[in-house]
């Protein structure tokens, strides 16, 4: 099983149940660093405080992981696009 695979595995019920979409799990890598993107949806618009709050719930599950490299993690709207 790959990183995105489990990750969104372990995910996606906490952002599900806190009133979002979980649309796409990302780990790419830009510029020399590692980012494990996170694209998240909801009805309505996403704004950042949404993606601050996604960020601080799912940020201890995914520590649970074991990932080799370091990385940064983006939690970004569908609707804004990542950066």
């Amino acid at each position: 099983m790959n990183i995105e695979s489990k990750v969104k595995s372990l995910i996606e019920e906490t952002i599900n149940s806190n009133g979002f979409i979980l649309d796409e799990v990302l780990y790419v890598k830009e510029d020399g660093n590692n980012f494990l993107r996170i694209v998240i949806d909801k009805n309505g618009i996403v704004d950042i405080e949404d993606c601050v709050l996604v960020t601080h719930l799912i940020d201890p599950i995914i520590d649970t992981l074991e990932i080799e490299d370091s990385y940064i993690l983006d939690v970004c709207s569908k609707q804004k696009g990542c950066e």
